[in-house]
């Protein structure tokens, strides 16, 4: 698993991670969220002992990762697919990359097979496309089969038949109990594909939870009614204690009582209703109204 315990890391008068903790866990796929400049990479970056921390500590497996004797057969990290020589053709790039660590040759064969890069593998990697150089940054960080991925945007620059494959292959790998720890600005797209969210503001901790615990938390439910009285269903909704809001075309936005309910007390009043459905926030929202609330309570403590 990826630990982080109290990580901290201050450039000068700067403090980009404050006092983090989370436990990235076999068996799930965990989504690491936050806005731009709210400390994901500099974490990443000192989970791969790449930075140092000013206070706290990372480990992988229960050890800082510099101490790890075969690195690449431990975790797999992807953090910038275009780290490549654009002289070098992929394969070669994977052969390198697995002398250092002691991994035959027929891994990556195994590895350009399985991002589908057989048929690029003999070309320069400066000929790729953004697509090729995710595939092939994806067939380095699974080189050494390792127990612990750590990626950053893994989907970024892939098709649509690109972005669902990582979303199979990713899944597949935590239901055989590997840990994936997952970065991506791509909110949607992390719903479908994580179970457990991080999601960390300012470099402070603003969520640690199941993605469905997350959602029920964060995102905002109402109900969209369409009556053939609207007003009168309106004043009824708003003495029994929800809150209405008018949208387009005589439609009533109901927050507070379950859809359920609304249809019952039309009922009993004898208005028609013609739709009553269950709304529900996307993650895109609801990271937002999390990490805005996270953002005014700094800014509260600060002032």
């Amino acid at each position: 698993m990826i630990e982080v315990r109290d990580l901290t890391k201050r450039y000068g008068a700067t403090l980009a991670v404050a006092g983090l903790t989370f436990t990235a866990r076999p068996g799930q796929v965990t989504g690491f969220l936050g806005p731009n400049g709210s400390g994901k990479s500099t974490t990443l970056r000192m989970v791969l002992g790449l930075d140092a921390p000013s206070g706290g500590r990372a480990t992988v497996n229960g050890r800082p990762y510099a101490a790890l004797r075969r690195p690449l057969s431990e975790v797999g990290a992807l953090l910038d697919a275009g780290a490549v020589h654009p002289a070098r053709s992929g394969r070669h790039h994977l052969l390198a990359l697995a002398a250092s660590n002691g991994i035959g040759a027929r891994r990556v064969r195994e590895v350009l097979e399985l991002t589908g890069l057989e048929q690029a593998a003999r070309r320069r990697a400066g000929q790729y496309s953004l697509g090729m150089k995710q595939r092939l940054g994806l067939a380095a960080a699974l080189l050494g089969d390792p127990p612990v991925l750590l990626l950053d945007e893994p989907v970024n620059g892939l098709d649509p038949e690109g972005v669902q494959w990582i979303r199979t292959l990713l899944r597949g790998l935590a239901a055989e109990g590997r840990t994936v720890l997952l970065s991506s600005h791509l909110l949607g797209e992390t719903a479908v594909t994580a179970d457990h969210l991080v999601v960390i503001g300012r470099g402070r901790l603003v969520a640690d939870c199941s993605t469905a615990d997350f959602l029920a938390e964060h995102a905002r439910t109402d109900v969209l009614v369409r009556c053939a009285r609207p007003a009168e269903l309106a004043r009824l909704l708003r003495a029994a204690g929800a809150v209405v809001a008018e949208e387009d075309a005589g439609a009533l936005a109901v927050t507070g009582p379950a859809a359920a309910a609304i249809g019952e007390l039309a009922a009993a009043h004898g208005i028609g209703v013609h739709e009553l459905t269950l709304r529900q926030a996307s993650l895109e929202q609801a990271f937002l109204d999390a990490t805005d609330a996270a953002d005014a309570t700094t800014r509260e403590g600060a002032a």
